[in-house]
């Protein structure tokens, strides 16, 4: 079957920088990101070569970069027992924000499974149900880990209120 290129190059346009962001809040590193967002696309333009176009190609991207990276994690966490493993690379934010830095900062400080759970949820806006099919989870699982971050957020930031569905806009 014929790759329809013009297609794929399109949904590539569209889809690599949310696949970026995605991986980079899900490693802290960009240079991780970029490399886990190449790879996601790649696989998915392999199966689009082979099979046709997925029926939803975005929500099948994200899930090949999701358990790519928890590949790695798997990966990293036998090499850790083996080595003395320094942690992964911080993410530069813009100067400026320092309510994001910080905030990026006590996110980075969780677990990684709690922070795959933030991350997929209220970054990429996610149900519980999907965030469950994505990491492989019960949904109850999904929500307890989400409960645990958030409640380990709130007491590193000192906030009672945090909570990402409460948000609201606010305007200049």
């Amino acid at each position: 079957m014929a790759v329809n290129d013009s297609e794929f190059s399109e949904f590539f346009a569209s889809e690599y920088a949310r696949l970026c962001w995605l991986g980079c809040a899900l490693t802290g590193s960009p240079a991780q990101a970029e490399e886990l967002a190449q790879e996601a696309l790649v696989r998915l333009w392999w199966r689009w070569r082979l099979v046709g176009r997925p029926k939803d190609p975005a929500s099948y991207v994200r899930r090949v970069l999701v358990n790519r990276h928890r590949s790695l994690l798997r990966r990293a966490a036998v090499e850790a027992r083996s080595l003395a493993k320094t942690g992964p690379e911080q993410l530069a934010l813009p100067a400026g924000d320092e309510q994001a830095m910080v905030l990026w900062q006590a996110v980075q400080a969780l677990p990684v499974r709690q922070r795959a759970v933030l991350v997929l949820r209220y970054y990429e806006d996610r149900t519980e149900a999907e965030v469950a099919l994505l990491l492989g989870l019960q949904v109850g699982t999904v929500k307890s880990r989400a409960h645990r971050a958030l409640a380990r957020l709130r007491d590193q930031l000192g906030s009672p209120t945090l909570d990402p569905a409460s948000r609201t806009e606010e305007g200049p």
